[in-house]
């Protein structure tokens, strides 16, 4: 189905704060764009955008409108999966974002797989940290997130998807690892890499450690890293120890390259959760998620 196309340039502006990029986001001239926008607000009698030089910012009937139109177009993909859905052929678009663990070792098979049932299903992938994966969600970027973390808005419905286990893992050469099992008290002197703030897994790793009686600050922190790709593959070529999901580290664990240190007492177990806004009814979110449990049972 094609919408009013002038509600979509405007809805494009209004998220960016920025003419030229979105004329390159929707693959149309920036003078189109201010057209567009100029026949809007003529349109609806009243300015959308306060401009200062190069600057744009929403005016009140801007920021109504910009409100409207997320309801809109949730109302229309709505709309467009439902009627498809009459003739046995789905077909839409969904917007997912997941946190680095889930995007990197837990979807792409589940996704391999969904395109494969849904070929008519347009999907993006949105890769950040938890918390950037909900402020997605709540700034209406994506439709779905799939996060990791103890997080709790208020405003974001948490379904859990995955079980998980995170693990203390070294080289398989590395000389600090004499056993199998340390005291909690090693893990002040050993090496570690730890995710950057911000990170569901960092969060869950440090509840897990206050009930054992260390605090992240206690740890002998080597390096923060971005994610788990970046993270054992610099603890594999290290002295250096990682928290990792044991997702992240199956291949290496079979080929013998890490193994798994365990820490006395600690027990780091969490879900991987999907994550919508309250209030949220949309068909194709409810489809993904029905159809990624069935691919983990």
């Amino acid at each position: 189905m094609v919408f009013d196309f002038r509600l979509h340039v405007f809805h494009t502006v209004a998220k960016r704060l920025n003419f030229t990029k979105a004329a390159a986001e929707l693959f149309i001239t920036q003078p189109a764009v201010t057209k567009h926008i100029h026949e809007l607000e003529n349109q609806l009698n009243t300015k959308l955008f306060d401009r200062n030089g190069s600057r744009i910012k929403l005016t009140r009937a801007g920021e109504i409108l910009m409100q409207h139109s997320e309801q809109i177009f949730e109302i229309y993909r709505n709309l467009e999966f439902e009627i498809n859905s009459l003739s046995q052929r789905q077909s839409g678009k969904l917007r997912l974002g997941a946190s680095t663990t889930a995007a990197q070792y837990i979807l792409p098979p589940i996704l391999a797989a969904f395109h494969k049932k849904f070929r008519n299903l347009e999907i993006t992938l949105t890769i950040k940290n938890t918390e950037e994966i909900e402020q997605a969600l709540q700034n209406k970027e994506i439709d779905l997130g799939v996060i990791e973390g103890y997080s709790k808005n208020a405003a974001i419905k948490y379904t859990e998807f995955l079980k998980d286990e995170i693990v203390l893992v070294a080289a398989i050469k590395n000389p600090l690892v004499k056993g199998a099992v340390i005291k909690p008290e090693k893990l002040k002197q050993i090496p570690l890499l730890l995710r950057e703030p911000g990170s569901g897994t960092l969060e869950v790793i440090a509840h897990a450690l206050r009930e054992i009686g260390i605090s992240i600050a206690d740890l002998n922190n080597e390096m923060q890293l971005g994610g788990s790709e970046s993270m054992k593959l610099y603890m594999l070529h290290s002295d250096s120890m990682a928290f990792l999901s044991v997702h992240a580290v199956l291949k290496e664990l079979h080929h013998k390259e890490c193994r798994i240190v365990d820490v006395e007492g600690l027990n780091i177990e969490r879900y991987f959760y999907f994550t919508i806004l309250h209030g949220q009814h949309e068909a194709l979110p409810e489809l993904f998620m029905k159809f990624a449990k069935i691919q983990v049972q």
